[in-house]
Order: structure tokens, then sequence, then C-alpha cells
């Protein structure tokens, strides 16, 4: 919703000081100059990346609309998630958590937590590990390894799609320069045209300039920013789960364990330690 709200406030900002200092609107009406703008650049993030990212960018906008999808609340929900987990080893050794693990749309611990249930690629991660568990794995320093190798894969592989559309807006200066000198190519075989003509095509020529710089600076450089920072709050989150996950491994209690991960957690994301014995202490029995 801010984003929408700060594409709104730059549209207003811009336009708003055009016309108030006498511009008229009717001149920034330039279809060829977007069509140039805005088609190059296309044309160009469809080159320069794999189909991954091209197909990946229209869902990326509506990442970028909705925001993260974590907060407080899914955070609270993991840690119980985590708890529940780590209390269940605890009392029943680890191959209790087998069964869970192998069938977790089955699990009826999972089931108990259905927005983190509903989270396919999270609960792949976390049984992952748990399985490792399982089959006897005790080293939380080769764990952790592999974990941080498979985090840093996975912020990679969507940071990529931020990466192309900075890059798109690196560009969009230079595309401007280009849709204003096709427009002063076309306004010197007019040149014999009054002078009432030629300042109409050389407006138009210029606006290719200042549309390329709007679109850069004013949006799609903004639009990687906060992709990238979303994308980044994904990492937070497994990273979250990896700090719990090796203390338990290290053989600490599970509200100690999942201590280890609230910890680590963005301060304006962070539920309280109260806030968290509370939920775990308020879960349903088993």
């Amino acid at each position: 919703m801010l984003v929408i709200v700060g594409v709104a406030v730059t549209i207003l900002s811009v336009l708003g000081g055009y016309i108030g200092n006498g511009g008229e609107i009717g001149v920034l009406i330039q279809p060829f100059e977007w069509l140039i703008i805005l088609g190059a650049a296309i044309g160009g993030f469809i080159i320069g990346n794999p189909k991954e990212v091209v197909f990946g960018f229209g869902k990326a906008m509506g990442t970028m609309v909705k925001g993260s999808r974590h907060n407080k609340a899914s955070y609270l929900e993991t840690l119980s998630v985590l708890y529940a987990l780590f209390k269940l080893a605890k009392t029943k050794g680890d191959l209790a958590l087998e069964s869970h693990v192998e069938k977790p749309d089955d699990s009826s611990l999972f089931q108990k937590f259905p927005k983190f249930s509903s989270d396919h690629h999270t609960m792949e991660f976390l049984c992952d590990y748990l399985r490792l568990l399982t089959l006897g794995t005790n080293n939380a320093h080769e764990v952790e390894s592999i974990i941080d190798a498979e985090i840093e894969s996975h912020h990679h592989e969507i940071s990529t799609i931020a990466n192309a559309i900075n890059t798109m807006a690196d560009a969009m200066p230079a595309l401007g320069i280009v849709a204003a000198v096709l427009g002063v190519i076309h306004t010197m075989g007019s040149i014999t045209e009054p002078p009432e003509v030629l300042g109409h095509l050389i407006g138009a020529a210029l606006c290719g300039t200042f549309m390329g710089v709007l679109l850069s600076y004013g949006l799609f450089a903004p639009f990687a920013r906060i992709l990238d920072i979303i994308y980044k709050t994904e990492s937070d989150y497994l990273n979250c789960i990896k700090n719990c996950l090796l203390a338990h491994m290290m053989g600490y209690a599970p509200q100690v364990s999942i201590e280890f991960g609230r910890k680590t957690l963005p301060p304006h994301m962070r539920p309280s330690f109260m806030e968290v014995e509370e939920t775990v202490t308020n879960l349903p029995p088993d």
C-alpha cells in the first residue's frame, strides 16, 4: 500500500509543480516517446535476463505492492511451531519427528498452525533439516554451513529480479536521450515550419529526457530498492529458523532454542520475550 502512495506522491508532485509553474499538461502527453523508452527498456530486460526472471517480473510487482509477508504475528506462529517440535523431540526423541517430517500435510502438529503450513517453501526448508535430525545428524557446525549455503542461494535467486529492475532503471535516462534525439531528428525534418510548430516539436523531443529520468529515479529504482528490502526479510525469516534449529541441536531446552531465533529478528518485527512465553504456554495440548 505504501508503494502506491509513494507512486502517487511522486507523480502528483512532479505534475503539480509543472502545472503550478504555468506548464501545459498536454505537452507531456507523448505516447510515442513512452513507447520508445518503455519498449526499449522492456526489450533490454528480456534480452538480458533468463526466462525465470522475465516471467517472475509480474509476481515481483505483486510482492512489491503487498509488501513483506512476515510480521510479528507470523514470527510468533513460527516460533510456536518450532517450540512444539523441539518439545516433542526433547520428550520422545528426535525420531518422534519422523512422521511429521515425512508427511507434513497429514501432521496433526503442523495442522495446528495453518498459516505456517500453507507456506510450502518454508515447510520444505524446515522438514529437510528436521529429517537430518531423525537420521542421526548431530554436528551443529556442519549443518550450519549447509543452511547458510542454501539461504544464500535462495536469496541470490530471488534478488536477481530486483537487480534486473535496477539495471533497467539505470538504462532509462539513456533511453530517454535516445527518444529525445529521435525527436530532434524529426524536428530537423520540419525546420521550415513556423516557430510555434517547431516549439511544439522541440518540447515533445525534450519530453523523452524528462520521462527517462523520471521513470528511472522516481519509479523503477525505488521499485528495485523496496523489492530488495522485502527479499531480505525472507532471508531474515529463514535465519531465524536456522538459529533455533542449531540451538536445539546443541542441546538447549525448547524455550531457550526459540529464544536464540527471536533475538536475531529485526527489532520492529521481534515479539517480546513475554509475548513468546505467553503464546507457547497457551498452545493446544498434543
